[in-house]
């Protein structure tokens, strides 16, 4: 399933499989190496970590050498950079990366280090502490959720809840859905139906948004609920044609036909959930527990908002998964462990993690400080209760490690607004994803071996 140990990193190898396709194949390796950590460990030390903005901040870059002695060099994530910097023989020492997909793509690559041994020894992230979530980043080389942690996720949410603006319920006439029982999907649609609004032809409030943080996670999560695996038991091909993924995928499109909310043939203008909630023209976000930490800046709009549990298909089992899990990963040959490790500790487990669960922005990855998560005002009490009681149905739902996120993403996103518009059937939308996808799945096992 995955390369031997040691054996060397191909650019060929590793570049046939970027999401970014022949872009980034064809992109050069010249002038991309850039300067890195001097491999003395302790205090002084420069630590580089390739993140996206946001992920850290240049006032916890000040932060850390205040605290740890440590200098942190910040890259920008691209991916073409990283797979350069690792051609080279110069990656970075930590690396941003999205628990729920890229674990098992990266470790099967065998460029991930195995930190196992860095947990054992630490005396700040102690594995009895870390949420199940972090599951997200352990793979055995076949099965995601099993085996070595080769990261750990900063914060999370069960991706499937959904916040909804009871004034908008109230207005339509619609019942609040349970705090701690799911509605099945076909109800979370049925009222997303009644609770749209429209003028003159255009969509003034939408009745609902659902699309998850990428197509392949949220139909992988879709068919885990409707009882079933998007994924073949090798994880080398998908079947849309079963009819657990067949429910999903043709659940997803009666959403994108009715226009309801959001989708590639209804944009957003605003290109996420977020504003649009905020502007009272979203009735239900399909975003879980970390969209608090926008909506409680605005107590108007917290006030009239909850949190509801990850619906359910009929029949089906009670699932709420995480579809992010975004965190921090070390490269194989990181020039500087020991002190990256130290960044590591300090960032999941000591100010950082301490500041982002006190937030709202997520919940926090170690148990330990689920304690300093917003509960003051009575809306974050009532949020915080729905969301306790959602934790016992986490469960991991493995990706493949043949192909990124990214790249089954756009072939989706080329195949199906011709279903959404009405123009081809679900089942003929569903060969077509079976046979682009499964040619991209075949040259990724391919190229792995």
């Amino acid at each position: 399933m995955h390369p031997r140990a040691g054996a060397p990193l191909s650019r060929r190898r590793f570049l046939a499989l970027s999401g970014a396709g022949a872009a980034v194949g064809a992109a050069s390796l010249g002038g991309c190496a850039l300067q890195v950590s001097t491999g003395v460990s302790g205090a002084g030390e420069t630590v580089t970590l390739m993140v996206k903005d946001g992920d850290v901040t240049t006032d916890q870059v000040t932060q850390a050498y205040k605290d740890i002695g440590i200098k942190i060099h910040l890259v920008r994530y691209d991916l073409t950079k990283l797979i350069a910097m690792m051609t080279t023989g110069a990656p970075p020492d930590l690396v941003r990366g999205v628990g729920a997909v890229d674990a098992p793509y990266f470790v099967a690559r065998d460029v991930v280090e195995n930190l196992d041994p860095y947990f054992a020894a630490s005396g700040v992230l102690k594995a009895d502490d870390l949420d199940p979530v972090n599951d997200l980043w352990r793979y055995d080389g076949h099965t995601q959720g099993n085996g070595p942690r080769y990261g750990m996720a900063k914060d999370f949410s069960q991706d499937s809840m959904y916040w909804y603006n009871t004034a908008h319920f109230d207005t339509a006439g619609v019942a609040y859905p349970p705090e701690t029982q799911p509605v099945t999907y076909e109800q979370w649609l049925e009222d997303a139906r009644r609770l749209t609004q429209r003028k003159n032809g255009q969509t003034t409030v939408f009745g609902g948004s659902y699309n998850g943080l990428n197509a392949p996670g949220l139909l992988a999560g879709l068919t885990a609920a409707a009882g079933g695996s998007l994924f073949s038991d090798d994880f080398a091909r998908v079947d849309f044609t079963t009819p657990e993924a067949r429910k999903a995928l043709a659940w997803y499109i009666d959403y994108c036909r009715a226009k309801v909310g959001p989708s590639l043939i209804q944009p957003d203008p605003n290109g996420w959930d977020g504003p649009t909630y905020q502007a009272g023209r979203m009735a239900m976000t399909g975003s879980g527990y970390w969209l608090g930490g926008m909506i409680d800046t605005d107590k108007k709009l917290a006030r009239v908002s909850r949190l509801a549990p990850a619906p359910v298909f009929a029949g089906g089992p009670r699932l709420s998964p995480c579809q992010g899990g975004t965190g921090l990963w070390m490269p194989k040959k990181a020039p500087n462990k020991d002190a990256a490790w130290r960044v590591f500790e300090w960032f999941f487990g000591e100010a950082p993690a301490k500041a982002r669960a006190s937030s709202g922005w997520g919940i926090p990855s170690l148990k330990s400080l689920r304690h300093l998560m917003p509960a003051q005002e009575s809306y974050q009490k009532r949020a915080l209760r729905v969301q306790e009681a959602e934790l016992k149905h986490f469960s991991v739902t493995a990706f493949t490690p043949y192909a990124s996120a990214d790249a089954l993403a756009a072939l989706f996103n080329q195949a199906a607004p011709a279903a959404m518009s009405g123009g081809i059937s679900v089942d003929s939308l569903a060969g077509r994803l079976n046979s682009s996808m499964n040619e991209q799945l075949k040259r990724g096992k391919e190229q792995v071996g």
